[in-house]
């Protein structure tokens, strides 16, 4: 129990420097990158990093194949900043829940609007019966 606790803020710290190192890469390859999550196994051997990428799949692409190659450097800072016995290794994975989260916003969006429109239609609809049936 302890040593999930242990795990779980080793994570949540985790995250907050690689997103700290992954701003301050010259990578040009690495486009617009937030860290999401970071997984930390209990015996802190290894940690996944799940990472959100900005724009289309050849920027997502080319980001991913970025972070991968700095993943050493990442590494040894973050085995110096914070100085755990064991510096986990990194296992990078594309997030891609906030652009599914996005695309779904946008569709509920939509169908509210067609719903709007369509309500407006029926009403207007209803509106010109009534008319018709007073002899106007």
């Amino acid at each position: 129990m302890a040593n999930n606790q242990r795990a779980a803020r080793v994570a949540d710290q985790m995250r907050e420097e690689i997103a700290q190192l992954l701003r301050d890469l010259k990578d040009p390859r690495i486009g617009f990158v937030s860290v999401v999550k970071v997984e930390v196994a209990n015996d802190l051997r290894h940690a996944k990093v799940f990472i959100s990428v900005l724009g289309d799949d050849s920027v997502k692409k080319e980001s991913m194949t970025g972070v991968q190659s700095a993943s050493g450097h990442i590494r040894t800072e973050l085995g110096r900043i914070m100085r755990l016995r064991y510096t986990p290794e990194l296992h990078f994975v594309l997030d891609e829940s906030i652009e599914h989260g996005s695309r779904i916003a946008k569709l509920l969006v939509q169908v509210q609007e067609e719903q709007a429109q369509q309500a407006q239609e029926a009403n207007g609809k209803d509106d010109a019966g009534d008319k018709d049936e007073q002899g106007e």
